[in-house]
């Protein structure tokens, strides 16, 4: 959610009960706090992007003063910054997407892990959300029982939550869906073409990242928006990479506009599962009313045949 959760964002979802955060992302200083101003006293984590970070270390004393609920690593070894943080008695949250690296992750002190699948929007891997997070809840299970583990990737509603608690998890991060909301730093346009979309007009690719001259690791690729300039460049990249300058001037102008057809939308597959664009608070309450609701009836299900049998 790198510059699409805000502070008020962020500060919203806090409020109505569950933990909002701040996209450091690719470490903007200035921005940051900015957005910790706009979350004025209201309690909200920061998370940044690993590798990034440990470009810009000074970066994590400068939230650690804010005070955060928590610190979320994702995308890189988390090791480097963990005794800092601890030492600050901030929680530390990783989100990984391998079992491997959900097992260093605890091995070096993460509090909570967020298992996260492809079906994500932004950046990650190639494991799926529906057999990633039950190994990894199998894992903590026998290991670590006292990690909290999270399930991301594919959850826009109280389904979502629902399945991930039988899966194992204690919880869930919702990106997508809060990605599509009142409070997100978003230019409508973009926001108009994800609801306008399914999950199939989504897309891994790295063209976002070569086009933005961002060195992401080759293990990981970002979920977008198919458009115009992904289906020129997704299976050109050599191509893109010799017309660079004039494609960069493009894409970063379409971006600002909201031009949607040129620059990519940031979304994960439950763009098929995005309607409308709503405030934060009632997307949060939706899906835990839903669950909730779910939940219930699977005990009520699960009790009628015992009943029966009686």
């Amino acid at each position: 959610m790198a510059f699409a959760a805000g502070g008020k964002l962020a500060a919203t979802v806090s409020n109505e009960g569950g933990l909002g955060f701040i996209g450091g992302a690719y470490c903007d200083a200035n921005w940051i706090s900015e957005q910790f101003d706009a979350a004025g006293n209201q309690s909200v984590g920061c998370g940044f992007i690993t590798w990034a970070l440990k470009n810009q270390p000074h970066l994590l004393d400068q939230v650690l003063e804010r005070n955060p609920s928590a610190v979320f690593l994702s995308f890189g070894d988390p090791a480097p910054f963990m005794d800092t943080i601890k030492s600050a008695n901030v929680p530390v949250i990783c989100q990984i997407q391998t079992l491997r690296d959900a097992k260093h992750a605890i091995d070096v002190g993460a509090d909570i892990i967020v298992a996260q699948g492809s079906e994500a929007g932004g950046h990650g891997e190639k494991r799926a959300t529906f057999t990633l997070v039950p190994e990894v809840a199998d894992y903590i299970a026998g290991n670590a029982t006292d990690t909290l583990l999270c399930a991301a990737g594919g959850i826009a509603d109280g389904r979502g939550l629902a399945a991930a608690l039988m899966l194992g998890a204690d919880g869930v991060l919702v990106g997508s869906r809060f990605w599509a909301s009142n409070e997100a730093l978003v230019h409508p346009k973009m926001l108009q073409a994800a609801i306008d979309a399914n999950g199939d007009e989504t897309l891994r690719t790295t063209i976002v990242d070569v086009i933005r001259n961002l060195d992401w690791p080759d293990r990981y690729s970002a979920r977008i928006l198919k458009n115009n300039f992904a289906d020129q460049w997704h299976d050109n990249v050599d191509a893109l990479k010799e017309n660079i300058e004039e494609e960069t001037k493009n894409w970063h102008a379409a971006l600002a506009a909201g031009d949607a057809s040129t620059a990519n939308a940031f979304v994960g597959e439950v763009a098929g599962l995005i309607q409308d664009i709503k405030p934060a608070a009632d997307i949060l309450k939706s899906i835990v009313n839903e669950a909730e609701a779910l939940l219930d009836l699977r005990g009520q299900q699960h009790r009628s045949p015992v009943n029966y049998l009686w």
